[in-house]
């Protein structure tokens, strides 16, 4: 996925499913979105599905019709690619190689996945998860960039540290790894110990140094009701949580984050296409832009 010129970064929100994949371009542009994240099924159940072709066809000419430029799926919460259950493992991996399949039928360029939780030991987790991930990218072959994302550190949750997410990456053997790479959620991070309030260019630079920034291909934006260290994923508005609007400033801003495709995930409250517009219309006035989808 190649990475896009400022003024061409996308920028957008998890869009509602609700009706049917078809229903989502719309949806998108209701807001003002260039970039979409969805759910290809019900993330809470365990129930699979495969793309009608036709569906497939119908979704790829809404998306060409609109002005999303990025999509992404976030594949089910129930998955645990770490888990030292083998019948939960089996089931988790069945269950992650049909949502990289259903990516692949609707042409999307990323799906965003959560590290497992290891439950036993860390290490072993660690690696139980990468040969999960191996396992389901040999198995589905495609376009989609698998994006790990890391996490608020709660239990027994892995991928909280830049290190950690570093080192499950590097199990990925070398000829798969191009297909994947890595989903930043400020909230996560920030209940995590990273302070983006007081030094937030730092961060990042945290993260190029331990994981890369070429690896970087997703940004979840969200402030946190949750303090600083606190290990719980906890969303909220920008500007209203922990974090406040200085950090969304400065990476809306940083050149080396510029061409990164950006998503919120900010509670909607009862008219999600006034919030979801409210929030773009902050995050594009950060850079100076137009509030428009043409920024």
């Amino acid at each position: 996925m190649a990475r896009l010129a400022a003024t061409d970064a996308p920028l957008g929100a998890h869009i509602s499913a609700a009706g049917g994949v078809l229903n989502t371009p719309g949806r998108a542009d209701d807001i003002g979105a260039t970039a979409m994240q969805i759910f290809t099924k019900q993330a809470n159940r365990w129930a699979e599905h495969e793309v009608d072709p036709a569906i497939a066809t119908a979704f790829k000419a809404g998306i060409a019709a609109s002005g999303v430029r990025f999509t992404n799926a976030h594949d089910s919460y129930l998955i645990n690619l770490a888990s030292p259950d083998p019948a939960l493992r089996e089931k988790s991996i069945a269950s992650f190689a049909a949502e990289l399949r259903r990516c692949h039928a609707l042409g999307l360029d990323a799906c965003v996945s959560h590290p497992g939780n290891f439950m036993d030991d860390r290490a072993s987790g660690i690696a139980r998860n990468a040969d999960g991930i191996t396992q389901a990218l040999e198995q589905e072959v495609g376009d989609t960039r698998l994006l790990m994302e890391l996490t608020a550190g709660q239990g027994t949750v892995i991928g909280s540290t830049f290190e950690e997410m570093a080192a499950l990456l590097a199990l990925i053997p070398a000829k798969l790894r191009k297909r994947v790479g890595v989903c930043l959620d400020t909230a996560h991070v920030f209940a995590a110990g990273y302070d983006l309030v007081s030094d937030c260019a730092g961060v990042f630079s945290q993260f190029d140094d331990s994981i890369g920034l070429d690896q970087l291909g997703l940004i979840h934006l969200n402030d946190s009701k949750a303090p600083l260290g606190s290990h719980k994923d906890r969303h909220e508005l920008i500007g209203v949580g922990m974090i406040g609007e200085g950090a969304f400033g400065v990476i809306m801003t940083d050149p080396r984050l510029e061409g990164v495709p950006k998503l919120l995930e900010t509670p909607k409250g009862d008219d999600m296409v006034t919030n979801d517009r409210a929030m773009l219309a902050l995050l594009r006035g950060f850079r100076g832009a137009p509030t428009s989808r043409s920024a």
